[in-house]
């Protein structure tokens, strides 16, 4: 830990931090469904969904998922497009085969059972430091920290600690700090208060000061620079890439869709063909039919006119869809495809970008 931060713990009252934090939780916490269970699993499916995406966007998800694999067997018996299917519209689908995946190994190796030993639970794939302490302290009462942007956003200034939260490196710094103030006689209120303290109260603008339960002990708000923490560098610009996309409709009606590969970005879902347009001219017919041809041995008659346009954030890129509409007469399936009926592709998981083309062609 930093000195500075080693300052601020100097005579620090920890006691006081500790009840005031932990009775405000027991008092205000949201009634959430992945708080009614010290189930490990059920903590670990809400801690992993809950990763980039919002309390309200999960509970759905959360309960659908829990019905479809309410136990670790359940979960590591399921096929991946099933599970991917479940997923559909939470983004970020590694999370899903990851959990899958360390799942799984939670099945052969511990019985179905997870691990009680931070640890062992650490191992898992895709469980970093946060998940870690997150199902240690709150399934287990082990004294672990959990540390996730809303922690080090309240850390940052109830110890005044200065460091750019985005660098990864700075992560150590505030375990170290969550390690000399956590309750060990109950972790799990400690925990669950900070982060319900990140997310209603000391939020990232204008934190709300006057209802804090810990105000009194927050050196940042003694010294009325609650503002300006946490400090945090801004990320590099997004990359921009188009494709021309296409709905390829054959005599029967079907339509074609792929299977992305099953690594790299939204690796295991489904969508329509994508060609990349790398200069203005890629988006020509001429174009488009002689690529799909080369890459698929599909002889298409695409339309001139555009069907839709699509447009996706992700966290380091964003896409641009110009997606047309295309015939073909031949029955050929290509590797890694399948033809479907409008119907049948609800039952398949994709991508919120093709999740839209999708919506327009059942509508």
């Amino acid at each position: 830990m930093s000195q500075e931060s080693l300052q601020h713990l100097e005579n620090y009252p920890v006691s006081d931090f500790q009840h005031n934090l932990m009775e405000w939780f027991r008092a205000e916490q949201r009634q959430l469904p992945w708080r009614e269970s010290k189930d490990p699993y059920r903590i670990w499916v809400s801690e992993i969904m809950l990763q980039q995406t919002k309390v309200d966007t999960v509970i759905p998800f959360y309960l659908n998922f829990l019905e479809k694999f309410p136990t670790p067997k359940a979960l590591a018996e399921a096929e991946e497009d099933e599970v991917l299917k479940a997923w559909e519209g939470l983004g970020y689908y590694s999370r899903a085969r990851n959990l899958q995946s360390a799942v799984k190994e939670v099945h052969e190796v511990y019985g179905g059972k997870v691990p009680n030993d931070p640890e062992k639970i650490k191992k898992l794939k895709g469980v970093g430091p946060y998940t870690t302490g997150a199902i240690s302290s709150i399934a287990f009462g082990i004294p672990e920290p959990a540390v996730d942007g809303n922690v080090m956003r309240v850390m940052s200034r109830v110890l005044w600690i200065t460091e750019d939260i985005a660098r990864p490196a700075t992560r150590k710094i505030f375990e170290a700090a969550i390690r000399e103030v956590i309750s060990h006689e109950d972790p799990s209120s400690f925990n669950q208060g900070l982060m319900e303290l990140g997310a209603l109260i000391c939020t990232p603008t204008k934190p709300k000061c006057l209802l804090c339960p810990v105000r009194e002990q927050c050196v940042a708000f003694e010294n009325g620079v609650q503002e300006e923490l946490p400090v945090k560098s801004k990320k590099s610009s997004t990359k921009l890439k188009k494709y021309t996309t296409l709905v390829i409709q054959r005599e029967d009606g079907k339509y074609l869709i792929e299977k992305r590969p099953s690594t790299g970005l939204l690796a295991g879902l489904y969508q329509f063909p994508m060609i990349e347009q790398l200069k203005a001219t890629d988006a020509r017919s001429t174009y488009i039919q002689s690529e799909i041809d080369r890459e698929y041995g599909l002889a298409l008659e695409v339309e001139s006119d555009i069907f839709t346009e699509v447009h996706h954030i992700f966290s380091h890129l964003k896409w641009d869809l110009e997606v047309r509409k295309a015939k073909t007469a031949t029955q050929k399936t290509p590797e890694n495809m399948v033809w479907l009926t409008t119907e049948e592709l609800n039952q398949f998981a994709f991508p919120v970008p093709h999740q839209k083309i999708r919506q327009l062609l059942l509508s």
